[in-house]
């Protein structure tokens, strides 16, 4: 596997109402923007369709995402490999949706490396971007979340937006180098301390972490199981 990294990170573009439960539940969720961020690049990649008076549409459209789903094929051809973090178990399922490319979408979601996925597969459950961002002395902006990136973006606030998911990748691509220079990934855990993960072969693809022999998830209630990522993959 490359040593290369391209963080990848997309923005929904429904608006959902509060406490609206499982978010898969409300599809199809559509694709307002999406970004790339190379570990050998000053800066983001970002993209979103435009109406024809030139300003940016409500959703990307199915040709602009079939584009970028090529892009994405060849980025991987010229030796990056896709880094995510639950990119296995939402962008990728979305973009496949969305953009009616399920069988490209399923390759390059299997070989790249999702660092949320590969956690699960160690220790059965998962942890959030921002508390691994944290433990490394990094963090998402304070103004904004996933959740408000519609409003935000129906409201015409693109460029927040667009800098929102740009961020998102950096913080991707920051934490993936990190742990990969460490040998692990850390994550402030509920209680304030730094726990770590030991990654004694680096990160692995999702379907490398697949192989993982399943963790003791005895002492949990209503723990996860893996198809709760992979399903779509079937």
């Amino acid at each position: 596997m490359s040593e290369k990294y391209l963080g990848f990170d997309i923005e929904t573009a429904k608006i959902l109402p509060e406490n609206f439960g499982d978010l898969h539940d409300h599809r199809p969720l559509g694709i307002s923007c999406a970004a790339i961020w190379g570990e050998d690049k000053e800066q983001a990649e970002v993209f979103y369709s435009k109406n024809p008076d030139g300003n940016a549409a409500g959703k990307m459209s199915v040709n602009d995402l079939s584009r970028f789903v090529d892009l994405l094929i060849d980025k991987s051809k010229q030796g990056y490999t896709i880094v995510t973090h639950n990119g296995l178990g939402f962008d990728f399922d979305i973009l496949a949706e969305e953009s009616g490319r399920l069988d490209d979408c399923k390759q390059l979601a299997l070989n790249h490396i999702d660092m949320m996925f590969h956690f699960f597969c160690g220790k059965g459950f998962a942890i959030g971007l921002n508390t691994a961002a944290k433990s490394i002395g990094i963090s998402k902006p304070e103004d904004i979340d996933g959740s408000l990136a519609p409003q935000l973006w129906k409201q015409g606030n693109h460029q927040q937006v667009l800098d929102y998911v740009a961020q998102d990748c950096r913080l991707t691509l920051d934490i993936a180098l990190t742990s990969r220079k460490n040998k692990k990934i850390t994550w402030i855990t509920q209680r304030g301390s730094t726990s770590s993960f030991t990654l004694p072969s680096g990160w692995l693809s999702v379907s490398d972490a697949m192989k993982l022999p399943l963790p003791d998830t005895s002492w949990m209630d209503n723990a996860w199981e893996r198809s709760k990522f992979t399903a779509w993959l079937k």
